[in-house]
């Protein structure tokens, strides 16, 4: 009879979950389960004292802030979504920016060849590779089906011993938008972001590794590519943004800058649901603020992989009917 000397791997049973076989699209990046925590790893371990961050970005970034006790500012950004570099950055300090609906690839880029003790927010830039010395990080679940997950690349050496995080508990919205549809989830969704409210720091849960290791990344690139200049072929005209997009970025939805905030409201209403990003910038500025009209006046349409160029269309034209009839 062999002799144990470790865990016995169970066998037998019933069937589990079947997942496709691959890799993670980055291999060599820590697997954390927020991209909050992802800013608090790299504030921990590189000892800062102080953050520049952006009025215009989420309020949950705030929790690893506050839980380090840190001194804070916020600084402004101009219409293009640069920011307004009116502060110094000294050794203790760091500034944060985001690479915004990730089409903010070009500025990130610049900002590594002249800030220091740079970090950089690729949340909503899953696919913007990570720049040589540049402390950044990502979320997984702006862009694919998973109930958590963050990336991050730092070149510090210091490393925190975590516990592996268990997402049981947080798959119920996906399993429902499967098997029923994404509004018979969406209470389940609202509770899991409440869950991950204040979350210690964990390794990323098996659970999230195996969904992500199934995934073709190439694919959804591609179609949030193709969607995303649709759009913008079709819009382009309408949108106030004038920045040049980089056909090089992979964006996570396409941001409509228009002047009509209820446009949101009568898309929802046509089940064409769109986020806004940052509620908590309403408390955070004034009405005339830029930052405070960003978030009153940006629709951020969806672009992803589950939609192909007739869903575009439709949509499209949906958004020109409510613009011309106003």
């Amino acid at each position: 009879m062999p002799h144990l000397t470790q865990t016995v791997k169970t066998m037998g049973g019933y069937m589990g979950l079947q997942l496709p076989e691959g890799k993670p699209y980055y291999t060599n990046l820590i697997k954390l389960n927020t991209a909050r925590n992802s800013l608090e790893y790299i504030l921990v371990t590189r000892g800062y004292t102080t953050i520049y961050l952006p009025y215009f970005t989420c309020e949950v970034l705030l929790e690893p802030i506050r839980r380090l006790k840190l001194d804070y500012h916020f600084y402004k950004i101009d219409a293009d979504m640069d920011p307004i570099i009116d502060f110094e950055v000294d050794d203790q300090s760091c500034m944060l920016y985001t690479n915004y609906f990730g089409v903010k690839t070009a500025t990130v880029r610049q900002l590594s060849q002249t800030q220091k003790n740079l970090i950089i927010d690729n949340a909503q830039a899953f696919y913007a590779q990570p720049i040589p010395g540049i402390d950044t990080f990502y979320s997984c679940r702006k862009f694919f089906g998973v109930p958590d997950g963050a990336y991050l690349y730092t070149t510090s050496q210091e490393r925190l011993t975590l516990q592996r995080d268990t997402s049981v508990d947080r798959v119920s919205h996906l399993i429902k938008a499967l098997d029923l549809n994404i509004e018979a989830g969406y209470a389940d969704y609202v509770q899991n972001n409440d869950v991950l409210i204040d979350n210690e720091i964990r390794e990323m849960s098996q659970f999230t590794q195996k969904v992500l290791e199934g995934i073709d990344y190439d694919h959804c690139a591609t179609m949030r590519k193709q969607n995303f200049w649709f759009l913008h072929e079709q819009l382009g005209h309408l949108n106030a943004f004038k920045m040049p997009f980089d056909s090089d970025d992979t964006p996570m939805v396409y941001p409509l800058l228009v002047q009509q905030p209820d446009l949101k409201a009568k898309l929802i209403a046509r089940k064409i649901f769109i986020p806004t990003y940052w509620p908590n910038v309403y408390q955070w500025t004034l009405p005339d603020a830029l930052e405070y009209q960003l978030t009153q006046n940006i629709v951020s349409l969806p672009i992803d992989q589950r939609y192909s160029i007739d869903d575009m269309k439709y949509m499209a034209d949906v958004v020109k009917s409510l613009l011309t009839n106003d």
